[in-house]
């Protein structure tokens, strides 16, 4: 089998038999008025952060979700979109797709606003998004895309760019490792469908994300996600993977490159009531401003006795320049 057969396999078995906290780390889901969500579908709650973001979804979004899984972000997506087909969610695997619409049944009990007809579920695959060009505002996925081999990558990011509208959003959670997983690790086709070996560095990650066309990335959370342990792993030492919340949008990219911001500021700590770059940012003496992350390496080295850049968050909602 290739790799994605062995992944497609593996959840299917995990959609006929769940196994709580598989592959992510175990926290509360999502809280909104009114939001009940299904046992089941949090015992099949298969990812490792979240791409609901509740403060962007004014204007009832429509959203494309890649891999449905349990249905329970494809659920929360709908929270904010209450219409008729507003989730379009994509799914390879029958037996999964059989699951999220059995779950979504439950849901449509026991949370009185919700009706089946918000989320639609469709046979299909990253690679080949069933629907057209600049036609969602959304793209979601949740701990599949580290699953791809770097090519595969390279083809669902593009994907996704093509089905967005201009100004959309790619929201994404997936496990980024600290340092390269070693080939004996990546090779082991279990281990990758788990999401313990597919995983790329964050520099790796990102590159590709802007090397796909995305001219703006926003890191939304990074934190902790699973250990590698050296004795089980065959490691020479542990090897730390990371969960990782990013959006990123269908803009232009920069002529001097893309904008990532992941939550550093900069701080005008000189004499004068401003300082102005000339390049489109004015910083306020002593007042914080956020900044991406190629701004503010420009701006401390224009000032660097004067101009202080404090340290990246890993937790940006916006605001702030390129």
């Amino acid at each position: 089998m290739t790799y994605l057969e062995t992944a497609a396999q593996f959840y299917r078995e995990v959609a006929e038999t769940p196994q709580v906290g598989l592959c992510c780390v175990q926290s509360t889901p999502l809280q909104l008025p009114g939001l009940k969500i299904p046992l089941a579908m949090q015992e099949m709650n298969y990812g490792c952060g979240t791409t609901v973001h509740s403060t962007e979804l004014g204007n009832q979004p429509t959203v494309l979700y890649v891999g449905v899984g349990g249905g329970l972000e494809a659920l929360q997506f709908a929270y904010f979109s209450r219409y008729a087909g507003a989730v379009i969610a994509v799914e390879p695997v029958g037996a999964m797709r059989e699951a999220a619409a059995r779950n979504l049944e439950i849901a449509a009990q026991e949370d009185p606003w919700f009706d089946t007809s918000f989320v639609e579920i469709r046979e299909g695959d990253a690679f080949n998004l069933p629907v057209a060009d600049a036609s969602v505002d959304i793209v979601a996925q949740n701990c599949l895309f580290n699953i791809f081999e770097p090519e595969d990558l390279n083809r669902a990011l593009k994907e996704a760019y093509r089905v967005l509208k201009p100004g959309g959003r790619l929201q994404m959670s997936d496990p980024i490792a600290t340092s390269q997983i070693p080939a004996h690790l990546q090779q082991d086709e279990r281990l990758r469908a788990m999401c313990l070996s597919g995983a790329l560095t964050y520099q790796e990650y990102t590159e590709r994300i802007t090397n796909a066309g995305f001219g703006q990335v926003e890191i939304r959370a990074r934190r902790p996600y699973r250990l590698l342990d050296s004795q089980t792993y065959n490691l020479d030492e542990h090897l730390l993977l990371e969960s990782l919340d990013s959006v990123s949008f269908k803009v232009d990219i920069p002529e001097d490159g893309a904008c990532i911001f992941t939550g550093k500021t900069a701080i005008y700590a000189g004499s004068e009531p401003f300082f102005d770059d000339s390049a489109g940012h004015l910083l306020q003496r002593g007042i914080p401003a956020a900044v991406c992350d190629k701004t503010a390496a420009k701006l401390a080295a224009i000032k660097p006795a004067e101009i202080i850049v404090t340290n990246s968050t890993w937790h940006y909602i916006g605001g702030g320049c390129c």
